[in-house]
């Protein structure tokens, strides 16, 4: 297909989901070691709400008009100077720093993408790496042993449902924490599952009188709480969402961007083309749909990934 423009999703000022369009654009023209990648699936996330309602200003602020997108998959259609390792034609996925791949076309740094392999779906590559490396550091931090025992929190959303298979895949007891709707996905998959609800703590205690190992939280700061009264160390509790309270008890918040490579991309797309893990895909929208994709994701009880198909 030949396009003359592309097309974006932008939004003007921080605000709800009305305040996000998408606009007629410039193709952009790939700079130096950049290429230009033709969108085929970009997975939406939390944390770009939370971005564009500014709750994240103080750490990621946006510059107006602003983009949107982190997550992409697509197809190489040109190249900047300095680049080899890619091709017009080439499959990819990774990831843009640049809030863009919200989008039809968004140039992407070469050393931000690997290869798609083929067995990917579309839908799964564009959903890999935000999701994908988040999960990859938060096992990463709290040191996950055969053995363990390991709390977590939102277990059987687009991280949670990684973070459970991964701790799973290393022989780790997966204490999952999630509503009742995702007892029989946490279960199939070889995790214990614990419904929210006020007798969590004690319901925790339950399933493990000897304690828990360690504590991933991906919900919110009662989860890092509920740890530390748990009595996990500090250095054992990792938070992907609670910042302030991760400041506050002293708790690790190393976030997703600390496993931002080529290198992670490539061993977790390995882990999901040998079944080991897989991704969930809750549903797709239409890039014009944006808003409505984002009203879906809010309610935050979805079982897994939620893809633009621009």
């Amino acid at each position: 297909m030949s396009y003359v423009s592309a097309r974006a999703v932008r939004f003007d000022q921080y605000g709800d989901r009305s305040v996000l369009h998408v606009v007629d654009v410039p193709i952009p023209v790939p700079a130096r070691g950049e290429v230009l990648v033709a969108i085929r699936a970009a997975a939406i996330n939390p944390g770009e709400t939370n971005i564009r309602t500014g709750a994240l200003h103080d750490r990621f602020p946006a510059t107006f008009p602003s983009g949107e997108g982190t997550d992409l998959a697509g197809v190489v259609t040109s190249i900047g100077p300095d680049v080899t390792e890619f091709a017009v034609g080439d499959e990819v996925l990774g990831f843009s720093w640049a809030r863009s791949s919200h989008a039809t076309h968004a140039t992407v740094p070469a050393t931000q993408l690997i290869p798609k392999p083929l067995q990917l779906e579309w839908t799964v590559a564009g959903s890999l790496a935000v999701a994908g490396c988040a999960a990859y550091a938060a096992v990463r931090a709290v040191g996950a042993r055969s053995g363990e025992t390991v709390a977590v929190s939102a277990a059987a959303g687009g991280v949670g449902s990684i973070v459970t298979q991964m701790l799973v895949a290393r022989g780790v007891r997966v204490l999952g924490i999630a509503s009742a709707a995702s007892e029989a996905w946490l279960t199939a998959n070889g995790a214990i599952p614990i419904p929210y609800g006020d007798r969590l703590r004690e319901n925790v205690l339950a399933l493990a009188p000897d304690g828990v190992d360690a504590f991933i939280d991906l919900f919110g700061p009662e989860y890092v709480q509920l740890a530390a009264d748990l009595g996990i160390p500090c250095g054992r509790i990792e938070t992907l969402i609670a910042f302030d309270k991760a400041h506050e008890l002293g708790t690790k918040a190393e976030g997703g961007a600390s496993a931002s490579t080529r290198e992670v991309l490539a061993e977790l797309a390995a882990l999901v083309v040998a079944g080991t893990v897989q991704i969930p895909i809750a549903t797709t929208y239409p890039l014009d749909k944006v808003a409505q994709a984002f009203a879906e994701l809010e309610q935050r009880h979805t079982h897994g990934k939620i893809v633009l198909l621009p």
